[in-house]
């Protein structure tokens, strides 16, 4: 499986005769290649080449004097092969400004329904225009809602904009965009697992909290997410979970499913952390039926202080707490 989409640099000399030899012909003798005119003007000192494949493929080329850059969803040509690899904030801002609107360029005609998210079509540029990943992570936010159920699409798309418009999570753009993978199979429950986290996220942002993922503990693992807030000495950990509704899986009833995800979750990495962080529990994938359920008997999830709640695509979050929790929610969900 390959990863999300990244460049190579290169430092070593590039002329016209040599990208059409290294670079242009491997990828026509085996796809059938041809040079295109980019949708924008290159930056300023750089050459520019775009080139498009028979199999929808597309590779970006980009050199001046001293480096050259490649950004491919295709075969990487084997003069590359020895490059190291740069995430998009990582290269010249010019370079990768110019590269992320040739994407979004080719996103506007053939995904006009996404591109229409600026924000989310951006932040999840890196998988959209993976190598593996493109076509399952637009099916799955265009055919499974991203994650939620029983909801319309461009509602579900306006949630996660919404949230990736306060830019909380534009410094974490690689690790939190690759957590919905590039697998070339949509995989509904682990794609809707990981956008759980950023239902987390937007609950954790719309409280006022600002919100760093991936937190190495010293038990080797790493939670989910710290919530920062000056108001506060000690900055909570969370770590966030996601039943599978109980007609997708063995437990017959909400109450079953929500304990027994969370008992996954305490017996794991929660239990080796030895107590202090926050759970999360997200049943947003939830009927109302199977929500009410949960919410009139709320119940206890074997690990305390946790949070209980589903969220809706209107933005509207519902849910109930265990134990002392060290978090002020009040903006930001409905207490039940």
């Amino acid at each position: 499986m390959a990863s999300p989409l990244r460049f190579r640099r290169s430092t070593e000399r590039w002329t016209d005769d040599r990208v059409e030899r290294d670079v242009f012909s491997p990828l026509d003798e085996k796809f059938g290649a041809t040079y295109e005119t980019p949708h924008y003007a290159g930056p300023n000192g750089y050459d520019t080449f775009r080139i498009e494949m028979g199999n929808g493929d597309l590779a970006l080329f980009v050199r001046d004097d001293d480096e050259a850059f490649w950004l491919g969803n295709t075969e990487t040509p084997s003069a590359l092969w020895r490059t190291e690899k740069y995430t998009f904030e990582e290269i010249p801002y010019s370079v990768a400004r110019w590269a992320q609107r040739e994407l979004l360029g080719n996103l506007q005609v053939e995904a006009p329904w996404l591109a229409e998210y600026d924000h989310l079509s951006w932040f999840f540029l890196p998988v959209l225009f993976s190598k593996d990943g493109r076509h399952s992570s637009r099916k799955f936010f265009k055919e499974h809602a991203a994650g939620f159920p029983d909801a319309p699409r461009d509602a579900a798309l306006d949630f996660y904009e919404r949230l990736l418009q306060t830019g909380a999570l534009d410094d974490y753009r690689y690790t939190m965009a690759s957590k919905l993978g590039t697998s070339p199979h949509v995989d509904p429950v682990r794609m809707a697992s990981a956008m759980s986290e950023f239902t987390a996220a937007k609950i954790l942002v719309d409280a006022d909290y600002e919100v760093t993922p991936e937190i190495e503990v010293t038990t080797g693992h790493s939670l989910d997410f710290r919530a920062e807030s000056p108001d506060q000495d000690e900055w909570p950990l969370v770590e966030v979970t996601r039943p599978r509704p109980p007609t997708r899986r063995n437990a017959d009833t909400p109450i079953a499913a929500v304990r027994e995800t969370a008992e996954t979750k305490t017996s794991g990495q929660l239990q080796k952390h030895g107590g202090g962080a926050v759970l999360f529990v997200d049943c947003s994938g939830f009927r109302d039926d199977e929500w009410s359920a949960v919410a009139a008997e709320k119940p206890a999830v074997r690990h305390r202080p946790a949070v209980v709640f589903r969220a809706r695509p209107s933005g509207y979050v519902e849910g109930y707490q265990k134990g002392n929790l060290p978090l002020d929610l009040d903006r930001a969900l409905q207490w039940v």
